[in-house]
């Protein structure tokens, strides 16, 4: 390749990143949206490691990371009340 080129494609790009900016929003809400399943998923996974000298298990799937991840402790709170009034 030519060093035109690569000038020509990396202008482009940069062009192209200025015109797309606004839809990079969306981007960072699923990026805040992952992370807060994953500490979701550490809150959940840490609650197993100590909780299972007290026999508690709390299942880590989709749905209790998403719970844990987005409220926080107290959404870990909630899972352990209905772990205890359910089963």
């Amino acid at each position: 390749m030519s060093s035109t080129i690569i000038v020509i494609s990396i202008v482009l790009l940069i062009g192209i990143l200025l015109i797309a900016g606004a839809p990079l929003k969306p981007m960072k809400f699923l990026a805040n949206g992952a992370v807060k399943v994953v500490i979701g998923v550490l809150f959940i996974f840490f609650f197993n490691v100590f909780g299972a000298s007290m026999g508690l298990h709390i299942p880590i799937n989709v749905f209790t990371a998403l719970i844990s991840g987005f409220l926080g402790l107290p959404g870990l709170a909630s899972l352990v009340a209905i772990h205890l009034f359910v089963l």
